[in-house]
């Protein structure tokens, strides 16, 4: 997994002021992605690997722009519908949490990565789209980056990123539902605490 979404730049480049509802999806996407860009390329500290500096980033900026507990939702399947309504919240904010520290390192690997946007299919009253980019690297093949997003009642959020045809969320659900199965859902809810705190004290 760890090769693949190294490569994840752009999960996390939603670092623009709040957007108005009827901003379209693909808009919005372009938008916040050209802007983080245009930051990274001029902050030093996150190029040489700030890791700190990324992950205050992306909770300041990226995380009113994603639907935490729909990925949860997600990445769990039907152990979601297992979960007390306390347990879907600890859940939900441990697994946000593990996506912050994961994939805040994607904004420190920058080099030189552009993004190359493709049309959007949507029609008037859709309420999920699909917004396709690629990554274009230097001497790399572009890697396909799309974006699940739904439209809720103040904007549009994003419930799932898929990196050359994985998905983010689903990418998980295998090691969450043997977990479940073993010790469940506290026991899930163990596991990620755990690997949150390892991952705090820089731990593999």
């Amino acid at each position: 997994m760890k090769p693949l979404f190294s490569l994840l730049l752009g999960v996390f480049v939603f670092c623009a002021p709040a957007f108005a509802q009827e901003d379209s999806p693909d808009a919005l996407i372009k938008k916040v992605t050209d802007d983080v860009l245009s930051i990274v390329r001029q902050d030093k500290d996150i190029q040489n690997g700030n890791t700190k500096k990324a992950i205050e980033l992306v909770e300041i900026k990226v995380l009113p722009h994603f639907n935490f507990q729909h990925m949860t939702a997600l990445a769990m399947g039907r152990d979601w519908n297992k979960a007390s309504p306390e347990q879907k919240k600890h859940l939900s904010d441990e697994f946000r949490t593990l996506l912050v520290r994961t994939y805040s390192n994607a904004l420190t690997s920058y080099k030189d990565q552009t993004v190359r946007y493709k049309p959007t299919r949507m029609q008037s009253g859709d309420m999920e789209v699909l917004v396709k980019t690629e990554i274009v690297q230097p001497g790399s093949k572009p890697i396909q980056l799309d974006y699940s997003l739904e439209k809720l009642s103040d904007a549009w959020k994003v419930y799932d990123v898929v990196v050359a045809g994985v998905s983010l969320v689903t990418n998980y659900r295998d090691t969450f539902n043997q977990e479940v199965r073993a010790n469940g859902i506290d026991g899930l809810l163990q596991m990620l605490t755990t690997k949150n705190k390892q991952l705090e004290a820089g731990k593999k």
